[in-house]
């Protein structure tokens, strides 16, 4: 593995929630005011997805006091805390770009019939524990002096 490769690697989280295209999510984030750090909820439907690894990024949209907001945020990033899905909605394009020219209701993706709520994770990178790595190799060594002492018996 290259240089570059190994040092995104480190930067992306182990587990990431299923992002769907048409979900409304509730995305906390950390915000730096000065020297003082809070978390902001930003609620809305994530109208599109795009990129891949570390740069992967999806945009939320809402409607705060009658004016469209919408705000892209990394998937890989420090700041966000945590995501929550809160509705699966249904949606049969790639980017809700349409949801922009709507106003009111209109504005929202239609609910999945019998939908759950499933809190899944895509896992990217699992962690090794440190205690298995090295009964393995200890395992290793031991086969390793067996067949040293196998092979000092058929000489002898």
């Amino acid at each position: 593995m290259d240089i570059l490769k190994s040092i995104e690697h480190e930067q992306l989280k182990n587990k990431i929630p299923e992002l769907k295209i048409g979900n409304t999510v509730r995305v906390h984030v950390r915000i730096k005011e000065g020297n003082k750090e809070r978390i902001q909820v930003f609620e809305g439907i994530i109208i599109k997805k795009q990129g891949g690894g570390v740069n992967a990024t999806f945009t939320v949209r809402r409607i705060a006091s009658g004016v469209g907001v919408e705000k892209t945020f990394l998937v890989h990033s420090p700041r966000i805390e945590k995501i929550e899905v809160i509705r699966v909605g249904k949606a049969r394009r790639a980017k809700l770009y349409y949801l922009r020219d709507r106003v009111g209701k209109a504005a929202k993706t239609k609910e999945k019939v019998g939908a759950r709520i499933e809190n899944k994770e895509i896992v990217i990178k699992e962690e090794v524990v440190p205690g298995e790595a090295e009964v393995v190799e200890t395992v290793e060594t031991v086969d390793a002096l067996v067949e040293e002492v196998k092979t000092e018996k058929t000489e002898e």
